[in-house]
C-alpha cells in the first residue's frame, strides 16, 4: 500500500476536496432552487440532530486510528494494528445500531417540541440509516490516514458527491408534488445513497489488504487487548468530547435561534426562512476553504504523531506552522472574495442576494477559523486532545449564551445568532493558539502574521478599484474576471511575501512530495 508524506497526502485530498466541494456546491444549488428558503430552512434544521448521533457514534474513534496506525505502523506491528481496527469495529457498530434506534424514537419529540417544526420529522427519519454507514467509514478513513494513503478516502468523497447529485435530482423532483416535507426527505435518501456507495469503496479497497471485518474480529478475539482499548480510548474520549461540544452546539443551535426568535417576536415560519438564508446559503460559501484546511488537518495527525514518536519536535513545530501557512493560503483569498462580491456571488449561485450583509460582515472573522482545524488537529497528535476538549467548551458555552442574550431581544435578532457564531470561532481559535504556546512553546512569527495581514489589504485595495472598473458589465463575465485577476494578484503575494515558499513549490512540480 503506497505511503504518502504529509504535503502528498494533503494535496491528495485538497485536490478530492475542492472536486467534492465543488459538486457539493452544485448539490446545495440545486436544492436552493428546488426547494426555496423554506425548504432548505427544514433541511438544516433536520441535520444537528442527525450529526449529534453520528458523533457519539465514532467517540473520536477515527483519530485514534489515525494516530495509533500511524505509530505501529512505524513500528512496523501488524499485530496491533489488527487489534486496533477490530475493537475500533467493535465499539462503533454496536453504539451506532444504539443510537440509529434512538433517534427514530425521539424524532417525534425533537421535530415538534424542540425544533418547533414538526415538518423535520420526516427527514429525520429518511437520513437515519446513514448513521451506521458513516460509523463503518470512519473507522475505515481512520486506518488508511493512519499508513498516510489518502487515495481511498479521496476517491470516496468525489464518488460520494457525485452519487448525491445524481440521486438528489432524481429523488427531489419526484418528491415535490408531494410538498416540501416530503422533498426535504427526499434530499435526505440522496445522502445515505451517496454515503452508502462511498462506503462500498471503501470497503473494497480495504478487503484488497486486510481480511473481512467479521473475520477480523474473530482473528484477534484472543489476543490481550486491554492495552489497546485503553490506548484507544485515552486518545478517543478527548477527542469526542471535542466534537460531541460541536455537535451539541450545532444540535442546540437551531432549538435556541427558533426558540429565542420566537420571544423576539418572530413567525416560526420566518424563523425558519432567515435560519436557511444564514445556514444554507451564507455559512456553506464562509466554510467553503475548509475543504483545504479540513484535509490538512487529516495529513497532520499521522505527520506529527510519527514525528512526535521519533522526539524530531523542530518537525511538529514546522509542520504545524506549514499546516498554517497553508490554510491562511486557501482562506485570505476567500476573504477577500467575499468582503468584494457577496451580493453579486449570491445572485449568480441562488438568485437572489438574501444574506449578503451575513456574509460580508462574518467574513474577516471566520479567517481564524481556517486555522481552527489543524491547531485542533495538533494537539491531539500530541496527546492533548482533553486541552483541545476544554476549549471548545469554552467557545460553545459563550457562542450559545450571546446567542439566547442577543437574539431574543427585537433589536438583534438573527443578527445576534450572527454574532454568537463569529464570537464563538474568535475565542475557539485563540485559546488553541495559547494552549499550543503553553504546552510546546509553539507560536506564530510576528513577521509572518504581519506579512498575511499586509498581503489581504493590498490584495482588497486592488481588488475594490476592478470591482469600480468592471461591475457595470454582465455580472458572471465581470465577476470570473475579477475573481481571476485577484486569484493571480494573491498568489505572486503568497511567493512575494514568503507565504509559501518556494521550496515547497518546487517540490510539488517535481513529484518529490
Amino acid at each position: 500500500m503506497s505511503k504518502q508524506t504529509f504535503i502528498k497526502g494533503a494535496i491528495i485530498l485538497i485536490v478530492a476536496g475542492m472536486i467534492s466541494r465543488l459538486l457539493g456546491f452544485v448539490n446545495r444549488i440545486v436544492l436552493a432552487r428546488l426547494l426555496g428558503e423554506e425548504g432548505i430552512g427544514i433541511y438544516m434544521l433536520t441535520l444537528p440532530a442527525l450529526f449529534l448521533m453520528i458523533t457519539l457514534s465514532q467517540i473520536g474513534i477515527p483519530v485514534a486510528v489515525s494516530k495509533l496506525v500511524a505509530e505501529a505502523n512505524t513500528e512496523n506491528n501488524k499485530q496491533k494494528i489488527n487489534q486496533i481496527l477490530a475493537l475500533s469495529f467493535t465499539i462503533t457498530i454496536s453504539l451506532s445500531i444504539l443510537l440509529t434506534t434512538l433517534f427514530i424514537f425521539t424524532a417525534p419529540f425533537v421535530s415538534t417540541y424542540l425544533i418547533l417544526d414538526d415538518r423535520t420529522y420526516t427527514p429525520m427519519l429518511m437520513i437515519s440509516p446513514i448513521i451506521i454507514i458513516i460509523a463503518i467509514s470512519a473507522v475505515l478513513r481512520g486506518y488508511f490516514q493512519g499508513l498516510q494513503n489518502m487515495k481511498p478516502q479521496a476517491t470516496a468523497q468525489v464518488i460520494e458527491q457525485v452519487v448525491r447529485i445524481v440521486f438528489v435530482v432524481i429523488i427531489v423532483k419526484v418528491m415535490l408534488p408531494y410538498g416540501i416535507t416530503y422533498a426535504a426527505a427526499g434530499a435526505m435518501v440522496s445522502i445515505v445513497i451517496g454515503e452508502l456507495i462511498s462506503l462500498i469503496y471503501m470497503y473494497y479497497c480495504f478487503k484488497k489488504h486486510k481480511t473481512s471485518i467479521i473475520e477480523l474480529g474473530v482473528n484477534v478475539a484472543h489476543q490481550k487487548m486491554r492495552s489497546t482499548l485503553n490506548s484507544i480510548l485515552h486518545i478517543a474520549l478527548p477527542t469526542a468530547g471535542t466534537k460531541l461540544i460541536g455537535s451539541t452546539t450545532y444540535f442546540l443551535e437551531p432549538i435556541l435561534v427558533s426558540q429565542s426568535l420566537v420571544i423576539a417576536g418572530y413567525t416560526i415560519a420566518e424563523s425558519t426562512k432567515l435560519y436557511g438564508q444564514l445556514t444554507g446559503y451564507v455559512l456553506p460559501l464562509l466554510l467553503l476553504p475548509t475543504f483545504i484546511t479540513h484535509s490538512l488537518s487529516v495529513a497532520l495527525i499521522p505527520s506529527i504523531s510519527e514525528a512526535n514518536a521519533l522526539n524530531h519536535h523542530q518537525t511538529v513545530h514546522y509542520r504545524i506552522r506549514q499546516a498554517l501557512r497553508l490554510s491562511f493560503a486557501s482562506g485570505g483569498i476567500a476573504t477577500i472574495v467575499f468582503l468584494l462580491l457577496a451580493p453579486v456571488i449570491l445572485q449568480l449561485m441562488y438568485g437572489n442576494d438574501n444574506g449578503a450583509q451575513f456574509l460580508m460582515f462574518m467574513a474577516p472573522f471566520f479567517l481564524l477559523l481556517y486555522f481552527q482545524a489543524p491547531l485542533q488537529a495538533a494537539l491531539q497528535a500530541l496527546d492533548y486532545a482533553k486541552h483541545a476538549m476544554i476549549n471548545s467548551l469554552i467557545g460553545a458555552i459563550v457562542k450559545l449564551g450571546i446567542l439566547w442574550l442577543l437574539a431574543t431581544k427585537p433589536s438583534f435578532g438573527i443578527d445576534g445568532v450572527v454574532i454568537s457564531i463569529v464570537v464563538g470561532v474568535l475565542v475557539v481559535t485563540f485559546l488553541h493558539f495559547i494552549t499550543l504556546y503553553k504546552l510546546i512553546k509553539f507560536r506564530m512569527p510576528f513577521w509572518l502574521s504581519l506579512r498575511m495581514i499586509l498581503l489581504i489589504v493590498i490584495v482588497y485595495f486592488m481588488g475594490s478599484q476592478m470591482t469600480t472598473m468592471f461591475m457595470a458589465n454582465n455580472p458572471l463575465v465581470s465577476t470570473i474576471t475579477i475573481i481571476t485577476s485577484l486569484l493571480i494578484l494573491y498568489i505572486i503575494g503568497l511567493f512575494l511575501f514568503k507565504i509559501v515558499s518556494k521550496d515547497e513549490w518546487e517540490q510539488l512540480k517535481q513529484g518529490r512530495f
